[in-house]
């Protein structure tokens, strides 16, 4: 099984920035993508990043693109997610995921599908 360490959530202003990371370990041979989806009280999941652990490339969802960025340490499946102007509306619990290869996941940030995830980090931003 592979394992997700996930960490860096937490409080701040409106405007201010935060960084997760996410560490993937134990059975990684077939991944392909780590990413993150967030989940709102009272909302459906939204997926908002990932990034390839073959090529490096990298996707973003529309709500986020330009303020946050994915990142990679190369061989050492760790991705980072730096999230800058944060708006009270990126408040939600957000959860590191895996995209694996013979693996059925959900789309959720084309064309990343996320078959595996953590319990989450809470991330609140303040108006």
């Amino acid at each position: 099984q592979v394992q997700l360490t996930e960490s860096g959530g937490g409080l701040v202003e409106s405007g201010g920035s935060l960084r997760l990371s996410c560490a993937a370990s134990g059975l990684t041979v077939d991944l392909e993508a780590i990413g993150w989806f967030r989940q709102a009280p009272g909302k459906e999941r939204e997926g908002i990043s990932c990034i390839s652990t073959r090529d490096g490339a990298t996707y973003y969802a529309d709500s986020v693109k330009g303020r946050f960025t994915i990142s990679r340490d190369h061989g050492e499946n760790t991705v980072y997610l730096q999230m800058n102007n944060l708006k009270p509306e990126d408040t939600a619990v957000y959860h590191c995921a895996t995209d694996r290869a013979n693996h059925r996941g959900w789309t959720m940030v084309s064309p990343c599908e996320f078959d595996w995830w953590d319990q989450g980090t809470p991330v609140t931003v303040s108006s």
